[in-house]
């Protein structure tokens, strides 16, 4: 505890805000545990026609066709095996990520004003949270809710797959 009169910092710069921590291709990621509704073994996926390159396709999620988006793919622009499937929540509904190796969940600190634009570039920077630390190797702290663009949600609509 601090001295008389300090306000202690939030626990999420302290001890970090448990995230389900998991690998993209080379990168190692975080999703707070909030916006996790559950992990599954990979499912079918459909292509999708007219959306981007890390838009795998859509799958049939407990019933509901759902967009899948390639994690590795969308931050790492590269093509990486597909262990599982972690369904998140976002303002327009659920999508299924397809990611590497569940590395477990962890608490993750990371400084949310310390994003690291100039590093990240436009667009990865307006997906990545914040930039935190695990075992000292880097960690991206998704935004789970700013993942999929109005676009892929148009041409996901055309198809008939809810938002």
């Amino acid at each position: 505890m601090g001295q008389p009169g300090q306000i202690a910092p939030p626990a999420e710069t302290t001890a970090g805000a448990a995230s389900l921590v998991f690998r993209a291709g080379p990168l190692l990621c975080a999703l707070r545990i909030q916006d996790v509704v559950e992990t599954m073994r990979p499912l079918a996926v459909h292509p999708l026609a007219g959306t981007p390159p890390f838009v795998s396709g859509i799958c049939i999620m407990r019933g509901a066709p759902t967009l899948v988006v390639d994690v590795a793919r969308l931050l790492g622009g590269v093509t990486a095996p597909v262990h599982r499937f972690v369904a998140v929540r976002t303002g327009r509904g659920t999508v299924a990520f397809a990611i590497g190796e569940i590395q477990g969940v962890r608490p993750v600190g990371a400084d949310p004003d310390a994003r690291h634009e100039a590093l990240l570039g436009d667009a990865p920077a307006r997906l990545v949270a914040a930039v935190g630390t695990l075992d000292a190797e880097p960690v991206l702290v998704l935004q789970s809710l700013r993942l999929v663009p109005d676009e892929v949600w148009a041409a996901a609509a055309d198809l008939g797959v809810p938002s």
